[in-house]
């Protein structure tokens, strides 16, 4: 018996990895988030699966189910939003498994930052732009961000930030980044809202207008912030990578013809 971790990608139930899909169609147990987690990804649990969802239930409720299942050799599939690794809450679960001697996987999934570049045909990392992206978030009503992991300690970098679980928290990411010398007030901002869903929607502005326009957009919830220079950029330089005159174990240099 195994639980086994899936991240179910953004919200296309396409966009699941072929192993994920494979491990739900033959557990005949499904705990899954229901509020991210499309109700046509957990349809491919086999008949007369247990398919709950765990929106409403307690981490102990959650656990529970899983050692009950331990007990009867059943295999579990633990269906999350995203990617398991990346605000799942997946570890204390996986801590309390380890507790109880129950053995898990984890099968990744197609994060929400991947999935809204795509949507959106962006790279995220441009040449000489920014070169690094931060996975983050602010602190709201969940735990608090630890110490040097604030948005402006962040932003010195430059990088294009990914900004999670914020979207009713737009002021304070306005306030933390725009007096930085590598954002600032016309530093470009993408709202992704339920990136993958049918109602997929995208608000772009600047750090000095994004919160007017997703006010606007009564957005309150399900949505991803980008920020960062990388983000409609042009004019940037080609990267090295399939440079002519760039030389590589893969691409050696080639010899002057006679």
């Amino acid at each position: 018996m195994t639980v086994h971790f899936i991240g179910a990608g953004p919200g296309a139930p396409d966009l699941i990895t072929v192993r994920g899909l494979r491990l739900i169609e033959r557990c005949p147990v499904c705990l899954y988030a229901g509020s991210l987690v499309p109700a046509k990804i957990v349809a491919a649990a086999p008949k007369g699966a247990r398919v709950l969802d765990t929106a409403s239930m307690t981490l102990g409720e959650i656990v529970a189910e899983m050692a009950a299942a331990h007990e009867t050799g059943l295999d579990v599939a633990r269906v999350h939003s995203g990617d398991p690794s990346i605000y799942g809450a997946t570890a204390e679960q996986m801590r309390r498994l380890d507790a109880l001697a129950i053995p898990y996987d984890v099968t990744p999934g197609v994060p929400a930052f991947a999935a809204a570049a795509a949507a959106l045909k962006t790279e995220l990392t441009i040449p000489e732009i920014c070169q690094t992206v931060i996975v983050t978030r602010t602190a709201m009503k969940s735990s608090a961000m630890p110490d040097g992991e604030e948005l402006r300690t962040l932003g010195a970098s430059g990088a294009t930030l990914a900004i999670h679980l914020s979207v009713r928290n737009i002021p304070h990411i306005q306030r933390e980044l725009t007096p930085l010398e590598k954002y600032g007030a016309d530093c470009p901002v993408i709202v992704a809202y339920r990136v993958g869903w049918p109602d997929e929607s995208f608000i772009r502005g600047s750090l000095a207008d994004i919160h007017e326009k997703v006010r606007a957009a009564k957005l309150t919830r399900t949505a991803l912030i980008l920020v960062g220079r990388a983000l409609g950029a042009t004019g940037f330089i080609d990267s090295k990578l399939y440079d002519a005159a760039h030389v590589h174990v893969l691409r050696p240099r080639r010899s002057a013809k006679p």
